[in-house]
């Protein structure tokens, strides 16, 4: 099997999955007990938080273990927003994020709060003059993006974060669920408040995840209880996917320059041989992340040849795994004002660096074959 749906989930690392082993083996006992086997448990808890916040520059009670993207970028949202909502009750979200964030910001407009969408371009990314129209002094947070899980385009994080220093005092949450193992992410490198990262889009387990903060800044609680991690989420924590959480990201880290330039190379050998197919559009801007490739067939719907490439052993997607058995049509395209000839055929490739020179010359005699059975004219 060829597996290029790497956004949607990826195969748990064999490192990762030995950690879950043996954690489960050695550590089992409640971090929170006062007994002695408890304090060893919570020491490997407070080691793999410690090392997290190493990695992305930021203290370890800054670190908030998860279960996974959705509930940390609620969190972030509903957490920031309401903590300082002293400063205003104007929130700012971009047109394409993930459903978890878009929908969570309209949940605070059910709670008072105003929050606008910043449009994004033909490439599917953010206008920045839009922004700086938006952008007002009450704006009490942002919430951008840093790369789009339909596209891959990457947004100007950097450009976004010195207007919004410089004209205003909004927190600024970065979803780096896309980003995070393939581009540098840490607080250091970018001067956000609150970034999102999710164990099993960088080869960790599902159901794990974490919401990390830069510090001094603070959110107010979703779930209230035993006061577990800092008393922002509690409920007893689950240490080995928390200390699995951390292996993931410490290997993401680790290998980052040479895993990102392997999916480079990915990329650039395939928007080439697609590109010879006159019914095909690349969907995917020039610039965007390494491991993603959005394109689009004309007058052809894209469960069609994801059923025809499936039959062949070779796994994709549409633009999203989230909307993928919704029949509704993508926000994020239409955000892009993609032509309707295209919009319902677009297929998502995307790429981990588990995936070989060999996978990349057998998909391509493959997708010629089944080209030319539906013909995409």
């Amino acid at each position: 099997m060829i597996y290029f749906d790497n956004s949607a989930t990826t195969k748990v690392h064999p490192e990762v999955m030995n950690t879950f082993v043996a954690v489960n083996e050695k550590f089992w006992a409640n971090p929170a007990s006062i007994h002695e086997f408890g304090h060893q448990t919570n020491e490997l808890l407070q080691t793999a938080r410690k090392q997290v916040a190493e990695i992305l520059h930021t203290s370890s009670d800054k670190i908030y273990f998860t279960s996974g993207g959705t509930e940390s970028n609620n969190l972030a949202i509903f957490g920031l927003a309401n903590k300082y909502k002293n400063r205003g009750r104007h929130v700012l979200v971009s047109e394409i994020e993930h459903p978890s964030v878009l929908e969570a910001a309209k949940q605070l407009m059910k709670n008072g709060f105003e929050v606008e969408w910043i449009p994004v371009n033909s490439d599917g990314v953010i206008i920045i003059d839009a922004l700086k129209g938006l952008l007002r002094d009450d704006t009490v947070l942002v919430s951008v993006m840093h790369v789009n899980n339909e596209t891959g385009a990457i947004q100007p994080i950097k450009d976004l974060i010195a207007y919004i220093r410089s004209n205003s005092r909004a927190l600024i949450h970065m979803d780096a669920v896309q980003s995070f193992g393939k581009l540098p992410v840490d607080f250091a490198e970018m001067d956000v408040d609150a970034i999102t990262i999710s164990s099993h889009k960088i080869h960790g387990l599902k159901g794990s995840g974490l919401l990390a903060l830069k510090t001094f800044i603070e959110v107010e609680p979703m779930l209230v209880g035993g006061g577990q991690e800092y008393g922002i989420r509690s409920g007893t924590t689950p240490v080995p996917l928390a200390v699995c959480t951390a292996k993931a990201i410490r290997l993401a880290h680790d290998h980052l320059k040479s895993n990102a330039k392997k999916m480079k190379e990915i990329t650039e050998e395939l928007i080439p041989f697609l590109e010879t197919f006159p019914a095909i559009k690349i969907i995917s801007p020039s610039n965007s992340a390494p491991h993603i490739v959005s394109f689009s067939v004309r007058k052809i719907k894209g469960e069609v040849l994801i059923n025809a490439l499936q039959q062949k052993n070779v796994i994709v997607s549409t633009s999203s795994a989230c909307s993928s058995r919704n029949t509704k049509t993508s926000h994020v395209l239409k955000a892009m004002h993609i032509q309707d000839e295209y919009i319902k055929g677009v297929i998502r490739l995307s790429f981990s660096s588990f995936n070989t020179p060999e996978e990349i010359d057998q998909f391509k005699v493959v997708f010629t074959h089944v080209m030319n059975v539906i013909k995409g004219d």
